[in-house]
Order: C-alpha cells, then structure tokens, then sequence
C-alpha cells in the first residue's frame, strides 16, 4: 500500500505560480507523476519523475515545458511540481500517483493516487 497526499493547490491570477507537493508513505515505487483532470475533461499527464535512480529522469508533457518543474526529497519522501506561469488552462483537479512499471506516459501504469488538489487560475 501506498498513501499519497498532495497539498499546495489554490487560486492564483494567470502568470503567477504556485507549489504543489505530494508526500508518500508505504512501500517503495519507482515513478511518481502528476496528472489533473479539468471539468468534463479527460485525466492528463502533466509531469513525471522516477524515485529509485540517482538522477531522477523527468518528463512532460508539451503543454507545460518550460513552466512547471518536478523535483523530489527522497530524504522527506516528497516530489513537487513548480508551476509557473500559470495559465486559466491549467485550471484543475492535480492528483499525484505512483508507478512500479509502465510507461511513465500510461495512466493505466499508476496504481495509487492521492485525493486530489484543486487548481484555479483566474484570467
């Protein structure tokens, strides 16, 4: 089992940033990525890092480089997502979850998720 709990979400006006953080307990797992899901729309990718490896490869998707950054602290077993610039398209529900094997990109890869914080960025 895995807990998951993410926290940092909130409203913002569009070019500001905010700080989510997804803090985990349990067994041990080799990805953590962050998905949202906006009303009426489907889950998404947002970012990715894997846990187990030094280095810690990320990934994004196209609609957030260069704006959002995944970073982890193994040592308080934490990942984090910056988002900066933040647009009234990145309005949404951000969950985090975790991946034992997968493709990073698969949502059907990520086995726990977290409950879900909310995102609101006003125009």
């Amino acid at each position: 089992q895995v807990q998951l709990v993410e926290q940092g979400g909130g409203l913002v006006q569009a070019g500001g940033s905010l700080r989510l953080s997804c803090s985990a307990s349990g067994r041990t797992f080799n990805t953590v990525g962050w998905f949202r899901q906006a009303p009426g729309k489907e889950r998404e990718f947002v970012a990715a890092i894997t846990i187990r490896w030094s280095g810690g490869s990320t990934y994004y998707a196209d609609s957030v480089k260069g704006r959002f950054t995944i970073s982890r602290d193994n040592a308080k077993n934490t990942v984090y997502l910056q988002m900066n610039s933040l647009k009234p398209e990145d309005t949404a529900v951000y969950y985090c979850a975790t991946n034992n094997q997968g493709s990073v990109f698969n949502i059907n890869a990520y086995d726990y998720w977290g409950q879900g914080t909310q995102v609101t960025v006003s125009s």
